[in-house]
Order: C-alpha cells, then sequence, then structure tokens
C-alpha cells in the first residue's frame, strides 16, 4: 500500500485474535507469535484475493478476517499443540513431535463446518430469495441499509454525525407511512406548457431548467438527458426541504417535530435547440416515483450566453462542433 493502512491494522489485530481463540489453550508463547504473523499476512493477502481476484465485495475484510483465520487458527492447533502448556497434557501437534494425526482431524473439522454450513446457508438464502428477496432496491444500495432500516446515519456509534437527511429514504411510499392512494399517474403529472422558442426579434430563445431531484435517480436523469440531445449539465448537491418540512424523524417511538434538511442534487441545464418541452417531460419520466420528494422543475428565461474559448453567443454557444 506504500504507507500504513488504519484500517489494516485493526483488521489484523482482529485476525490475530480469531486465529489464536481456537489453540489460545494449547500453543506456547512462539506458537501463539507464529501464529499472529501468519495471521496478518492472510488478512493482508485475503482482502487482495477477494477484490482483485475473486471479485467479490467485502467491504469490511469479514472474510479475509473470520473465514481465512478462523481455517486457520482451527488448524494451527494440529500444529503447534505442546503439552508443556498447562492447559494441554494430552497431545502435541506436528511441529511438536505429536505427527499429523491430530493436524488430520483438525482438517476435517475444518471441512464438516464448511459443509454443513454450505448446506445450511444455499437452502436459507433460496428461502430469502423466494420471500423477500435478496437484493437491496437501487436506492437502499446507494443510500445504505442502515439508513433505510433502521434510520440510523451509521450503525458505527461516534464514527458519523447524525444529519437528519438520512431519514429521506423513508420516502418510499406506504412502508414509510406515507398514503401514496392519491398518487398521480406519470401521464397526467404536471402539465408542460411552453412558449415559443423564437424570441420577438427572430433570434432563438435561451431557457435554463434547474431540476431538483433525488440523488439516486442522477444516473437515470442524466442519460436520459443525453439521448435527447442535450449538451451538457451542472449537477450541485444541495439540501433543503419543500412542503413537507422534510420526512417525519422520531426517537424511540416519539415523533419530533422539526424542520429537516434533506440532501438533493440540482441540476441545471441550457438549452435553445432542444425543445423545453421534451426535456421536461423527459426529466419527468426519468425522476417520477409517484411518491413525496420526486423534485421540481424551475423554468428561467435567459439573456444570454458566451461560450468563452471560440468568443461564440447566444443560439451558436450552445452548439457543438458537428451542430453548426
Amino acid at each position: 500500500y506504500g504507507k500504513p493502512d488504519v484500517s489494516m491494522c485493526l483488521n489484523a489485530s482482529l485476525a490475530g485474535l480469531v486465529a489464536i481463540t481456537a489453540p489460545c489453550d494449547v500453543a506456547d508463547a512462539t506458537g501463539a507469535i507464529v501464529i499472529g504473523a501468519v495471521s496478518g499476512l492472510l488478512v493482508v493477502f485475503g482482502v487482495w484475493l477477494l477484490d482483485n481476484k475473486l471479485r467479490i465485495d467485502d467491504p469490511v475484510g469479514a472474510v479475509a478476517v473470520h473465514m481465512m483465520n478462523g481455517i486457520w487458527g482451527t488448524v494451527a492447533v494440529g500444529l503447534f499443540a505442546t503439552t508443556s502448556v498447562p492447559g494441554n497434557d494430552t497431545f502435541d501437534g506436528l511441529f511438536y513431535g505429536g505427527g499429523a494425526s491430530l493436524l488430520g482431524k483438525q482438517i476435517v473439522g475444518v471441512l464438516s463446518v464448511g459443509a454443513w454450513t454450505a448446506v445450511l446457508m444455499t437452502v436459507t438464502f433460496f428461502i430469502i430469495k423466494a420471500t423477500i428477496g435478496l437484493r437491496a432496491s437501487k436506492e437502499e444500495e446507494i443510500i445504505g441499509l442502515d439508513a433505510t432500516e433502521h434510520n440510523l446515519p451509521s450503525s458505527y456509534a461516534d464514527f458519523m454525525p447524525s444529519v437528519a437527511s438520512v431519514s429521506e429514504i423513508r420516502e418510499q411510499g406506504a412502508a414509510a407511512g406515507i398514503d401514496t392512494s392519491d398518487v398521480v399517474p406519470v401521464e397526467k403529472a404536471v402539465p408542460v406548457s411552453v412558449r415559443t422558442r423564437e424570441k420577438s426579434d427572430g433570434s432563438h430563445k435561451l431557457t435554463k431548467l434547474s431540476i431538483i431531484c433525488r440523488p439516486e435517480k442522477l444516473e437515470s436523469l442524466k442519460t436520459s438527458l443525453s439521448n435527447i440531445g442535450v449538451k451538457g449539465i451542472t449537477v450541485t448537491n444541495v439540501m433543503g426541504y419543500g412542503t413537507q418540512k422534510g420526512q417525519k424523524s422520531y426517537y424511540r417511538g416519539v415523533e419530533r417535530d422539526e424542520v429537516q434538511l434533506l440532501p438533493k442534487t440540482k441540476v441545471e441545464v441550457v438549452v435553445s435547440k432542444v425543445p423545453v418541452e421534451q426535456v421536461v417531460n423527459t426529466a419527468k419520466r426519468a425522476l417520477y416515483t409517484g411518491n413525496i420528494g420526486d423534485g421540481k422543475i424551475f423554468i428561467f428565461d435567459v439573456e444570454d450566453v458566451v461560450k468563452v474559448r471560440t468568443g461564440e453567443v447566444g443560439y451558436d454557444a450552445l452548439q457543438g462542433e458537428d451542430d453548426l
């Protein structure tokens, strides 16, 4: 890594504890040192194997710490057990002249537990998949299950400020206690009436659209606008609240009566060639869920625009070289 990695050092200390758990009563000081050193290496190379080779997402390093070092610690009993320690007067491991018998038993134990766990978890996961589903929604993946399932900014107390915005995800329909019986179909939502795209002097009209939306909808909106020929957008992360004064929050079951600032994304677009009505309808389709918090679209007249590199103004400044 080129420098000390704090999270890796913390995981390595945990790995040492995991690895020494099984042989703690049968290993001497020398054996414990070797077991701990190997566990530190297992963490580093285990994370590398999962992330870079197997492409398995393990953000906290649980597999490298607990699975790999749990196996290593169990096998280490058959290698480092010694009758010289007070807790063991029965058997010696391979490195202490006891032969491979104990090592073989430990390996069989590891394989047995692994097989039992694989069968049991396969059945359990198929049951979960057939009932409530295994995958979180796209919204939950972006914001995190701590917020969506527990209304917490982070499961790690004091490591992250308690920001009121994490309750935004509670806007997902009836599951959040919101009445969705009056949801308007997207075809009828927000009728659009736009004036002509030409000014009174015959020049092209410039229009700015400021779109406030959910952060998780940005990629969908960006792709949709690009597909209709919008040449550029400006994106800003903002916070605010609407007529609902932010989403309701609760503390120990009691509703808190306070205004909350929710995280939103502001997308600004200036168009001339692309019809404003087309931009609005495209944004509606990309952002619409029918629930509170879908966002708003503000439409402004623009006096003029200047492209700094070429000096072009107005309509020409908004076009690419292939469009002129």
